[in-house]
């Protein structure tokens, strides 16, 4: 039988660890500065919850068990429906303003990806506005975030859920005909969405606005330029003036060399109700953001309330970071090693929990058990029945008490 719990791997794991827990950490640095909470939502949650939702999540991707009542319960698919469940849950009125954020696995079983069942998402949701500055303060977050993990060339790219959907109203299309057509603009595939259009009896303006939606891509004012050729409401109109009014804001936070349009991006088009979004990064060919206006989902908690959020994918953040080659070491530098005699074992002990609690890192070796020579350290603190030694980049500055020893390492605290 193989074995795989090689200690390479098992360092190798210990390594990815470390690597993810930093990334959270500055992940929820940076959702605290935008005003934002940190909650939880139950591993657990009844699949009643989710199959009569309408929203992002397939059902046959569902991970389920049976408690022992007999209830079907799944494995949490997604974060979105029920932190808004109990957000909804939790108001007695539509006036209120709720930042929110999280940082959970997520269970799911893609046909595609058997053995890809577990995955790490941190996102945002915002409860209780719908204004263009909301949106594009949600979507900043994103590209501080972006850019607080030292990604340089990535784009967000916005859409929105009601220019689509308005064209798609008037033309009056089947469910089967829509999904077809979904398909082949996601895939921007020309030829065929005009074969499809030609077989279907709607108007010869109409079917020109549809074919120009996957080529509504790039420059925003671009975009808009071409996109308000295909305009054949006042609703269309609308739409995209509030794209128009989140791109000045965006421009007034200065990030607008991180944004493009798209508005052939129709993800979850019954689950988004205004602005759609998603980040791109260099050698990951799939978003590693995805967020998005969903006002709409609060009303089927009995609760109408404006929300926009998005869910960064952890695992595809730690994947950019390792293909991008700035992945760190995972080898953790030690600040202090304190190496001591018998004798002198209370004294480097003591001195060893004083450095901790100024949160220097620290570990303690005895000579009984060790030889200086093997021990490596930038500063190795030296209590010998002789003499107590500072030893700090090859450098030996003898001390008598606690407060020189300490006193002689915040005069080097910036080698560490």
């Amino acid at each position: 039988m193989q074995r795989y719990d090689t200690d390479t791997n098992r360092n190798k794991n210990v390594e990815d660890f470390q690597m993810r827990d930093e990334l959270i950490a500055t992940l929820k640095n940076r959702f605290t500065t935008y005003g934002y909470r940190q909650v939880r939502t139950q591993t657990f949650e009844y699949y009643d919850m989710y199959s009569d939702i309408i929203g992002t999540v397939n059902k046959d991707e569902m991970i389920k068990v049976i408690d022992n009542t007999g209830e079907v319960l799944v494995l949490r698919p997604d974060v979105t429906i029920p932190i808004t469940r109990i957000t909804a849950a939790n108001q007695n009125s539509n006036d209120f303003n709720q930042r929110l954020f999280y940082v959970l696995d997520v269970f799911r079983q893609a046909a595609g990806l058997p053995n890809q069942k577990e995955s790490t998402q941190a996102g945002v949701e915002f409860f209780g506005e719908n204004t263009p500055e909301a949106d594009s303060e949600v979507i900043m977050l994103a590209v501080h975030t972006l850019k607080d993990l030292g990604f340089k060339n990535f784009k967000i790219e916005i859409g929105h859920a009601g220019f689509f959907k308005e064209l798609v109203q008037q033309a009056a299309l089947s469910e089967q005909e829509l999904d077809h057509l979904q398909t082949l603009i996601q895939s921007k595939n020309l030829a065929e969405i005009e074969l499809l259009l030609n077989d279907l009896p709607i108007k010869r303006e109409l079917k020109a606005a549809i074919q120009s939606i996957p080529m509504l891509y790039g420059e925003p004012a671009t975009v808009i330029q071409q996109a308000e050729k295909s305009i054949l409401s006042n609703q269309m109109q609308l739409v995209l003036q509030n794209l128009i009014d989140v791109y000045k804001v965006l421009e007034d936070y200065g990030v607008e060399d991180y944004i493009a349009f798209n508005l052939g991006l129709i993800n979850n088009m019954n689950y988004y109700s205004g602005v759609i979004f998603q980040g791109f990064v260099d050698k990951i060919g799939q978003p590693v953001v995805m967020g998005g206006r969903y006002d709409n989902l609060g009303k089927q908690f009995d609760n109408a309330m404006p929300a926009i959020g998005f869910a960064i994918e952890v695992d595809l953040l730690l994947l950019a970071i390792e293909q991008q080659g700035r992945a760190t070491s995972g080898d953790q530098a030690i600040d202090v090693i304190v190496y001591y005699t018998k004798e002198k074992q209370k004294e480097a002990l003591t001195a060893a929990s004083e450095l901790r609690n100024r949160n220097y890192q620290v570990l303690t070796f005895s000579r009984e058990t060790s030889s200086l020579k093997e021990l490596t350290s930038r500063h190795i603190v030296v209590y010998d029945t002789k003499e107590n030694t500072l030893i700090s980049n090859d450098k030996k500055q003898p001390f008598s008490k606690m407060n020189e020893m300490t006193s002689l390492l915040e005069d080097v605290k910036g080698d560490l």
